[in-house]
């Protein structure tokens, strides 16, 4: 890292997730170990092999006004909830509009529109879909309402890198500002995606697991007898600046976005490369990014999603990037996998536990598998040492997407 590179910090927080309609539910609810996962209670479940989702605790269409909540697809709605969140939380009052940016992504973006609107015109015909279907379906919906919403004018962008989506968002808002496009960006990720397509789909790629008859114990990462993930959704925004600007308005600084890595397996669509090099090598890279080295990282939220292929893999690459003494946790086993809203909370719960010098325990792991060669902070929630510290959060995604962004502690 340059040593003239312009520092970003994070002055705002936002979230609505499995656990919580907000950060302070949100966070709470993960200290005391709690599981944000639930049978499904539609009809439709009956009609497929996984009935259990970590669906929101709030529903968004309660939170915001109903004209508003009509006009928007699921994700969108969960984003402009989380955005709202963070924006108070930062307290910025006055912004230059050319100076301000959003990067929000979803993974699979306004999918339960694209379907419901298909049911609508093949039963009543094209009169009777909604003039906002088109706003409502498209993947950079989130990013550009948001984007309205507080005048953003220096760009607004849309990743889509899977399950790297929110981390990858962030990464992005991170260079934004670095390069002199912006001095503050909104960035994060958003995904509602419990629908039975999707559903049936997953599970017809064995990604997911089939624990109907203990819902709460289905999203187990690391444990032997894990057998898939946890359909998630929500989201997680995250508000950045500039040092400079963060401290001329007397911001509230929660931690430094320090860094970002990218990079890709190259290996397979959906199977992660088995030795864990693209894993290991954003993460070498986030620490360059940041100019840090493996002995300042004490904390990693780990992808771990739960899946048989790539929890202990991943553990290893933790391990050979930044060593053994890194307190390790997988938050997903509260809230399930949010996908492209992912990196979006898990950058929050990084965030926090460096602002709070506490680490989320890590639920449901009985029987640690073979191979495990890092601190898996387990159950109990676990201190941080005092100090400049760094933690690392990485999410990654089908198409071989790897993306670890770094942050440290003020």
């Amino acid at each position: 890292m340059s040593t003239d590179q312009v520092r970003v910090v994070v002055t705002g927080l936002g979230a609505t997730t499995p656990l919580g309609g907000d950060v302070a539910s949100t966070w709470s609810a993960l200290l005391a170990g709690r599981s944000g996962v639930r049978p499904i209670t539609e009809d439709w479940a009956e009609s497929v092999p996984v009935r259990f989702a970590a669906s929101a605790a709030v529903d968004p269409a309660e939170v915001l006004p109903r004209p508003e909540a009509r006009r928007l697809d699921r994700t969108e709605q969960f984003a402009l909830v989380a955005a709202r969140q963070a924006w108070a939380d930062a307290g910025i009052e006055n912004v230059d509009a050319e100076r301000l940016g959003v990067v929000v992504g979803s993974g699979i973006g306004g999918i339960t529109t694209i379907l419901n609107a298909y049911d609508t015109f093949r039963e009543k015909g094209w009169q009777r879909l909604s003039p906002y279907t088109v706003p409502m379906l498209m993947p950079n919906g989130p990013a550009g309402w948001i984007g309205l919403e507080i005048g953003a004018r220096a760009g607004v962008h849309a990743t889509v890198s899977a399950c790297a989506t929110g981390a990858e968002s962030i990464g992005y808002a991170i260079e934004m500002i670095r390069s002199g496009r912006a001095d503050v960006v909104v960035a994060g990720g958003t995904e509602a995606a419990i629908h039975p397509l999707n559903i049936g789909s997953f599970a017809a790629m064995r990604a997911m697991s089939t624990r109907n008859d203990d819902p709460q114990g289905a999203s187990r990462p690391w444990d032997r007898g894990r057998d898939g993930f946890v359909l998630g959704e929500g989201a997680g925004i995250v508000v950045l600046e500039s040092e400079e600007h963060a401290r001329a308005r007397g911001a509230k600084i929660y931690a430094v976005a320090a860094g970002v890595g990218y990079s890709a397996d190259a290996h397979h669509i959906a199977q992660p490369e088995p030795n864990g090099t693209g894993v290991m090598t954003a993460m070498r890279r986030a620490l360059e990014n940041a100019g840090l080295t493996g002995q300042d990282v004490r904390h990693v939220n780990a992808h771990a999603t739960s899946t048989p292929a790539g929890d202990v893999v991943e553990t290893i690459a933790i391990n050979k990037v930044v060593g053994g003494h890194p307190m390790v946790t997988s938050t997903k086993s509260m809230t399930g996998h949010l996908l492209g809203g992912a990196g979006g909370i898990e950058s929050v719960f990084t965030i926090l536990a460096l602002h709070e010098r506490i680490v989320p325990g890590t639920i449901n792991v009985d029987d640690p598998d073979d191979g495990i060669e890092v601190d898996l902070v387990l159950g109990e929630p676990r201190k941080l040492p005092d100090g400049q510290i760094a933690a690392i959060n990485n999410s990654f995604g089908f198409g071989g997407h790897d993306v670890a962004v770094a942050f440290t502690s003020l």
